[in-house]
């Protein structure tokens, strides 16, 4: 399955170490002003080589929208579009073409297809996220008109936190560091433990929270098309993602009812919650108020040091990688966070509303 999405469909292709990474996306609604800067702002974040905490590869990962818009603007047709691959070393990874990797889809996909792509994991790569973020910026093009906005942070890297509750930070300090922490104290602590991280020759995982505001009410179903569902797939098929919460997930385990209990009054003329631990949705169904969720990543699978593993027949071998690799994943994947959930609240949105 390569293609997301119900109305607002992303379809990608690509490997690794081919040519390019692309894809198409359908259901753009026309009319949209389609910001080539800020796509491309969308990319940088994402790209390797933006820090000392990231993989040291080089890639200038410009997009090129083939169709869909004219003069500036979306026409409700298809949105094909490529960002080239152009810093692959291929030969850093000659020594795993008969090896399974630890923690990686090498053995999987062989047993699954009978061939693999060696090179960098090939369809596998977090690399293919590329596709995820051009679809999501463009899904934020729309949902923009429409007033609202995603923000995703880096909440936990190892044991270093930040307090659950997201409105203690200003989100807009999110882009200061290089760790992508709206705490400046936490983020100094973590671009810490990831340079030491990384001189061992190992990695480490964490949290990323994502926040979705001015979301209207009546976005899911209320069956098996929970929004909450939907996000969940949609982080779940991240790469590295380990686990999604809503709300107060797995910590409202531990309360009562009446501890966790949205009660409704009466705002400016409007009904609303005085609380928000449901996280934004009920039954499956958007409330009005800030949806938010967590998602944890594990630690990057590549480490940069001997591994026991074996080869195609099963012999006991040692595996020594090579090449550039990130020792946390955390920093480029807050964009690809927020880009699934754009994809997946503008979905909704035009399955649900009549207009746009």
């Amino acid at each position: 399955m390569n293609t997301f999405g119900n109305l607002f469909r992303l379809t990608t292709f690509g490997e690794s170490h081919g040519p390019a990474i692309g894809g198409v996306v359908d259901g753009m609604p026309a009319g949209v002003d389609i910001d080539l800067e800020f796509i491309q702002s969308e990319l940088n974040r994402r790209r390797p080589g933006q820090s000392k905490l990231t993989t040291s590869r080089q890639e200038a990962d410009q997009v090129e929208l083939l169709s869909g818009v004219f003069e500036g603007k979306s026409t409700g047709c298809p949105i094909g579009f490529i960002v080239r691959n152009n810093n692959q070393h291929s030969q850093d990874y000659e020594n795993l073409r008969t090896l399974f990797r630890p923690s990686h889809a090498d053995f999987t996909y062989y047993n699954k297809y009978g061939i693999r792509d060696h090179r960098g994991g090939g369809r596998s790569s977090a690399r293919i996220t590329i596709s995820r973020v051009v679809a999501g910026a463009l899904a934020k093009l729309a949902l923009r008109r429409l007033g609202i906005s995603i923000q995703a942070y880096t909440s936990q890297v190892g044991n270093i936190a930040l307090d659950p509750d997201y409105r203690q930070y200003d989100l807009s300090l999110t882009e200061s560091n290089a760790v992508r922490c709206p705490d400046a104290k936490k983020a100094a602590a973590m671009e810490q433990l990831i340079t030491e991280v990384k001189g061992d020759g190992d990695t480490i995982g964490g949290i990323i929270t994502c926040v979705v505001k001015g979301c209207p009410v009546g976005l899911g179903e209320p069956e098996f098309g929970k929004l909450h569902a939907e996000l969940g797939a949609a982080m779940l098929s991240i790469n590295a993602v380990k686990g999604f919460e809503y709300g107060d997930g797995f910590g409202g385990v531990g309360m009562r009812g009446s501890e966790v209990n949205d009660c409704f009054v009466r705002h400016d003329q409007a009904i609303t919650m005085a609380t928000n631990h449901s996280g934004g949705i009920q039954g499956g169904i958007s409330n009005g108020e800030d949806i938010y969720f967590r998602v944890a990543f594990k630690p990057v699978a590549t480490l940069l040091r001997p591994q026991e593993t074996v080869d195609l027949e099963g012999n006991p071998t040692t595996l020594n990688v090579r090449g550039r690799h990130d020792p946390c994943v955390l920093p480029r994947a807050v964009p690809i966070v927020e880009s699934m959930a754009a994809i997946v609240i503008l979905d909704n949105y035009l399955s649900t509303k009549s207009g746009f």
